[in-house]
């Protein structure tokens, strides 16, 4: 059987079942724990802990799945064996309350057996047996179906059937929850079969599980006991890939002469295909053993496994809107393109070939995943720029490891390890990999403290001071939706307490929207039953309950009024301009994935009354092309003045087409904000009535968050009038310069600035023809070439670039280069690689000799800039400069 045809099969027998087919869910996670969907169940983690109710008791699917990074991990076994993988398929059937045990292992014994044709005499099954102090009792249930099937098949229960204990046949879905015992289906696929389940569970390959059947029936508490769930649940998983691949291996159960590989089955075939027409070398499927690793046709072949599989990966994961980058689940898809890359350079695969990889996947598995053919470009583009991007590191950190190596060093240091991290961007993983190959070792344990005291720094610049009161538990009823309740409304005062240099008010009920969801909290007033009217600064929400800031010196006149009635009133006007811009993130975000792709997804906001941040994934800097035309659709759907309108629904009974943030954790009821017919997300923010209200979007700016990460910044309603009308005085005030109306502004400024470059040119023809007048130092240190050099009235770019130019052409490890022009001073440095690998640093050098003299500068460990305001500063210590 082909893979297509055994998903299909799969499937469809369930369907006979009385099971509806669910479509997999993204790789990108609904829980926040998670760095990607890692499993079958994950989906529906919320119906059994009942905070969801199913709309199906039976379902089927086959749910993406990748494993790499946290605490299920496979990435470093993969391409060493056989049968780990970052990507991979599984095939599932549910029950939500409705049928158990005995259907479950029925079933599974007919799709096996009778629709698949495995051979019975080699299958076997495990049945939970509690050691002492594991938890529950013996699964007789489950022994008594599987004594039943074996015996009606002739054969012996008590050496087909395999007794395990908790670690093998307990599931539970964490320390407290829904937890059951389960029952794996192994297949012995040793030549002759006859190993009388002496090899199940024992980790060896020719004996492994094919299917899990788990048995969800209680529930874990935390003072450590268990209680019986009031729906039992039945939850499978088998491995798509190791079914495949039993079926290839074995040629359909004719030949178990060789050992089973996932990646003998047409799952793979295509892009071993690729690889072999691009490198040369035929795929074998030999294993590398740690006694051969000089075995270069293992090696090859482990090669084309890792590049399979990291394809697949990274061609899904792109699909799903999960990008490439420097942090999270991003950095681990980086890390599995980068190991990818490193492998293909042993391949000597040329340049781009990952990127051209992935139409193989789409056209191989786009039929049953369309998502991979919608985004076909983008996958293609993303994966290419990554190549391109680590090519270059990688030549440059390859260099300076091989140096190491020239001078003799006997194992690479954990600050070594580091750099090698945090400045080329190279994995532990593929620096140990580089390691092993050169027979030294890796101080893994002091790499690991300096990516500590990395983010130690990061989090102590990052501090913040959290809210902790204790009001009591007091949960606040929030009517703030509803605008007839923003002004004057009607509660008790619950509680008052401070914290610091803050004090907060509890009411019973409030309109004030607390800070949530990227939304700034309201502000206004409350008056006091005494006739006080005391200003409400910010809210903000604490678990269930609305904190509603004052200023501390009016803590005298509140702190008594406890249990008193209260008027509440929300700032109005403020809260209008506030939900302006909140429709406006969302009007954005639809314009964003019309004009660059459905790939992007809210990365993150912040929504103030003056203006609004929108972080969206997408790889690359966006065109003023498509800036304008996003700003165009969200001004034309303004103009048409589209209905705005909210609705509560279960969460599994929302429109298909309305976008969830699966970094937010969503209950049973949701609240969908509608933007005329085109835009639909859930979202529990106050909004506009309709998209007129807005007036117009103005897009200010688009510049980078993280690798993988954009922002657009904007305004809206009266602040983007403001913004146009102090554009249109600036261009008047230009005229009056240039002296010619502002269409030909451009072309006059454009001619100032050829006459700016001639003059460049002149400049750096005399200085390459004659550089006596200009450098003022040059020495050679330890095998560096240190030149100095200062340039008069000059501003920092022509520096930058007449430097740039010198330090290129003339081959200067160190460059120090100084400049003035009206009274300021600049600084630059240049480090060659070889000045770095020798610990001189652009950044630390110029910060060196900069910060003392009370002046600023920085930049990368190649190139650094700095300015100084007194220029006479700048020339007293210039001349004092030691390389």
């Amino acid at each position: 059987m082909t893979s297509d045809e055994i998903r299909e099969s799969f499937l469809q027998f369930f369907i006979q079942k009385g099971h509806h087919i669910v479509p997999s869910c993204s790789l990108l996670p609904e829980a926040p724990n998670l760095l990607f969907t890692n499993a079958g169940m994950n989906p529906f983690v919320p119906y059994f802990l009942g905070e969801r109710t199913p709309k199906y008791l039976r379902v089927a699917d086959t749910q993406k799945c990748i494993r790499a990074g946290g605490k299920h991990n496979d990435l470093e076994e993969v391409g060493f064996d056989t049968y780990h993988h970052t990507f991979f398929e599984m095939l599932g059937n549910w029950s939500f309350g409705d049928y158990f045990k005995k259907e479950a292992i029925q079933w599974a014994w007919e799709l096996l057996t009778q629709v698949w044709h495995f051979p019975k005499e080699r299958l076997y099954a495990t049945v939970y047996k509690p050691n002492e102090g594991d938890p529950a009792e013996f699964d007789q249930e489950a022994y008594d179906f599987w004594k039943e099937i074996f015996l009606k098949e002739g054969l012996d229960p008590k050496t087909h059937i395999v007794y395990g204990n908790k670690k093998d046949n307990f599931w539970m879905m964490g320390d407290t929850g829904p937890c059951g015992p389960c029952s794996e289906i192994h297949i012995d696929l040793t030549p002759k079969g006859d190993t009388k389940g002496a090899l199940v569970n024992k980790g060896d390959v020719r004996c492994i599980e094919i299917w899990n059947l788990v048995f969800m029936q209680y529930n874990a508490l935390s003072d450590g006991t268990w209680e019986r769930l009031k729906n039992r649940y039945v939850d499978t998983g088998m491995g798509f890939e190791r079914v495949a691949g039993i079926f290839a291996t074995t040629k359909n159960f004719t030949d178990f002469s060789k050992v089973t590989s996932n990646y003998d089955s047409d799952l793979f075939a295509p892009i071993f295909q690729a690889l072999e027409r691009q490198s040369g070398h035929t795929y074998s499927g030999k294993i590398p053993s740690p006694s051969a690793q000089n075995d270069d046709e293992a090696m090859a072949d482990c090669a084309f496994r890792i590049i399979a599989d990291h394809i697949r990966t990274l061609s899904f994961a792109i699909a799903d809107g999960i990008l490439p980058g420097n942090e999270g689940r991003n950095y681990v898809l980086r890390r599995i393109a980068r190991r990818a890359i490193l492998f293909g350079r042993k391949l000597k695969l040329p340049s781009g070939f990952f990127a051209d990889l992935s139409a193989v996947v789409i056209e191989k598995m786009g039929k049953h995943f369309p998502e991979l053919g919608q985004h076909a470009e983008t996958i293609k583009k993303v994966i290419s720029k990554e190549e391109m991007a680590f090519n270059e590191t990688l030549s440059r950190g390859l260099h300076l490891f091989e140096r190491w190596l020239e001078e003799g060093i006997a194992s690479i240091s954990g600050d070594k390890s580091f750099l090698l991290y945090d400045t080329y961007g190279f994995p532990l993983d593929l620096t140990q990999l580089l390691a092993k190959e050169h027979g030294i070792d890796v101080d893994c344990k002091g790499f690991e403290q300096a990516m500590q005291e990395q983010k130690d720094r990061s989090r102590a610049s990052q501090k913040k001071s959290a809210i902790v009161l204790n009001h009591g538990g007091s949960e606040t009823r929030f009517v703030g939706y509803d605008e007839a309740n923003l002004t004057h409304w009607e509660t008790q005062l619950v509680n008052v307490e401070q914290q610091d240099d803050n004090v907060y008010i509890v009411t019973e009920s409030s309109p004030f929207y607390g800070e949530k969801g990227g939304q700034v909290g309201d502000t206004g007033w409350i008056l006091l039953a005494d006739g006080q009217k005391i200003a409400i600064i910010n809210t903000v929400w604490q678990q269930k309950t609305l904190l509603h800031q004052i200023q501390k010196t009016d803590l005298s006149k509140i702190e008594n009024c406890v249990n008193q009635p209260v008027q509440l009133s929300v700032d109005t006007e403020r809260r209008k301009a506030i939900s302006r811009n909140h429709s406006a993130t969302h009007l954005l975000h639809w314009a964003l994935r019309k004009v660059v792709g459905e790939h992007v997804h809210q990365a993150g906001s912040w929504v103030s009354d003056h203006c609004f941040r929108f972080d969206f994934s997408h790889f690359e800097k966006l065109t003023t092309e498509q800036l304008q035309n996003i700003e165009q659709l969200c001004n034309e759907r303004i103009l048409a003045n589209d209905t705005v309108f909210t609705e509560e629904t279960d969460f599994d009974k929302k429109p298909e087409n309305c976008l969830a943030f699966f970094s937010d954790k969503y209950g049973n009821r949701v609240r969908v904000v509608h933007l005329g017919d085109f835009s639909l997300e859930l979202c529990g923010g106050t909004h506009v009535h309709a998209t007129g209200e807005l007036g117009q979007i103005k897009i200010l700016q688009e510049t980078a968050v993280a690798s993988g990460v954009r922002r657009i910044e904007a305004i809206t309603g009266l602040y983007a009038y403001q913004y146009n009308a102090k554009l249109e005085k600036q261009l008047k005030q230009l005229e009056v310069v240039f002296e010619c109306p502002c269409c030909k502004i451009l072309e006059k400024y454009q001619r100032a600035l050829d006459q700016k470059k001639q003059f460049e040119a002149m400049y750096r023809q005399s200085l390459q023809k004659d550089s006596s007048n200009v450098v003022q130092k040059q020495q050679a240190i330890d095998g560096l070439n240190c030149v100095q050099f200062c340039l008069q009235t000059i501003d920092m770019n022509t520096l930058r670039s007449l430097g740039k130019s010198y330090f290129t052409q003339n081959k200067v490890d160190v460059l120090w280069a100084a400049g003035e022009n009206d009274g300021k001073g600049f600084v630059l440095v240049f480090c060659s690689d070889k000045a770095i690998a020798q610990h001189k640093e652009a950044n630390a050098l110029i910060q060196g000799f900069l910060n003392p003299l009370g002046a600023n500068g920085g930049g990368k460990t190649d190139f650094a800039t700095g300015g100084i305001k007194d220029v006479a500063v700048l020339k007293t210590h210039w001349g004092k400069l030691s390389f």
